[in-house]
């Protein structure tokens, strides 16, 4: 029987493989491909053309939405290509009932010497169902379809299903889970160390893991257990100055949609989650009525005049007040997208989000006076710490002043 050949994947991929589809486009010669088909063409998968392919060629948008490839592109890419030494590529082998094993690369002359002696290892099968069920992979999978993941928000699930298909693309993906010890997390932690804030979200990730694992009877003690957060020093997104946001304002005028944008965000104090659902029918009495997507938390938030007065000129028939041009709710990431538009339409350095408004909304709260309770009631932060860090921008200086001349007039005298 002639042995079968695997399909080669990665960069050796991309020096066409033919297919029934790559003829048929080739015959049709359309000049623009979706992302999908120009990946189709190339014989590789998707999420290899969006992640080595797509940033090294031009992208055609037909619709905001809508990316598209030149075929001229694709071909010069692969002719650019050829020849060229992919040292960086990494190959395994990967089967169902059998280990994984590292593999040269396709050109070279080993690879199917390689291949095959991975391919004729003796299966284990009872050994391997078992230790297959006990390894980290098993574990995530497991997690993710357990009544603890699916009770989270939406927006958390998205995050933690994008970092966990990360974790079971690492080395330590298929090890035991009676192997796992403090010193591992530690180090798979530290792998991430130059970025602190992600290292401690895969932190975070094992914890919930592993807590899983031992309620489920899987391992005997957590050892994340003792395991320290890194410390974060970047301080996140960056709160707007009051001359940043006047000079946005002044770029752009009351009655737009990209001033409701700022009136929506500065003067409620919310995620851009919540401000893009936002519409007239939350308004009652005066008050705006938010339901935190991220927290669940029901809040009551008094109209300020400024954003009253970007309300009044909106179009009354929008269902929300940052509808699309093509009349449909704005997604969080759709939003952010436009919203950066913006911020450099009006000449503002890069780095100004959605989220420093709402920093800048916690700081002038404190600035006029607010106690941490006032503010966690506009701004809906669980606890007295996360309002004091959203608050770190608060005019030191002009504090400061005000503190020394409440004590200067009781300051004793000079005694000689």
């Amino acid at each position: 029987m002639e042995e079968a050949r695997p399909s080669p994947r990665g960069p050796e991929a991309m020096r066409r493989q033919p297919t029934d589809l790559g003829t048929r486009l080739v015959q049709v010669r359309p000049r623009l491909l979706s992302a999908k088909d120009s990946a189709l063409y190339l014989s590789i998968s998707q999420s290899t053309f969006m992640s080595i392919v797509a940033p090294a060629i031009r992208e055609i948008r037909i619709t905001p939405k809508r990316k598209s490839f030149l075929i001229e592109d694709l071909d010069k890419w692969v002719d650019e290509l050829r020849d060229k030494e992919v040292s960086h590529v990494r190959l395994s082998f990967r089967h169902q009932r059998l280990p994984q094993g590292p593999l040269p690369a396709t050109n070279s002359p080993e690879f199917w010497a390689a291949f095959r002696a991975e391919l004729g290892q003796q299966a284990q099968t009872e050994e391997r169902t078992r230790r297959a069920t006990d390894t980290l992979t098993a574990l995530i999978e497991d997690w993710l379809r357990s009544a603890k993941f699916q009770q989270l928000k939406a927006p958390t699930q998205t995050n933690y299903r994008r970092i966990l298909m990360r974790m079971q693309a690492e080395d330590y993906a298929m090890h035991l889970l009676a192997h796992f010890e403090p010193q591992h997390i530690r180090r798979f932690v530290a792998r991430r160390a130059s970025t602190p804030a992600a290292a401690n979200h895969w932190l975070r990730l094992f914890r919930l893991l592993f807590d899983f694992a031992v309620a489920d009877g899987r391992v005997q003690s957590d050892p994340t257990l003792g395991v320290k957060r890194l410390k974060e020093k970047a301080a996140g997104a960056k709160s707007w100055t009051e001359d940043e946001i006047a000079r946005y304002e002044a770029r752009w005028p009351s009655g737009s949609i990209q001033r409701m944008a700022l009136a929506l965000l500065l003067y409620t104090g919310q995620r851009r989650s919540d401000v893009v659902a936002m519409g007239r029918a939350h308004i009652g009495d005066g008050l705006l009525a938010v339901q935190q997507v991220k927290t669940g938390a029901s809040l009551l938030i008094p109209i300020h005049p400024a954003l009253a007065v970007e309300i009044g000129r909106s179009d009354p028939a929008k269902g929300t007040f940052l509808d699309t041009v093509q009349g449909n709710p704005s997604s969080p990431v759709g939003f952010y997208n436009r919203f950066a538009g913006w911020v450099k339409a009006a000449g503002l350095p890069a780095g100004l989000s959605p989220h420093g408004l709402r920093k800048a909304a916690a700081r002038r709260l404190a600035e006029a006076g607010c106690t941490a309770h006032q503010i966690a009631a506009i701004t809906g932060h669980k606890t007295l710490a996360e309002v004091q860090r959203y608050t770190l921008a608060v005019d030191q200086e002009r504090l400061a002043r005000e503190a020394m001349a409440k004590i200067g007039q009781r300051c004793p005298q000079n005694r000689s």
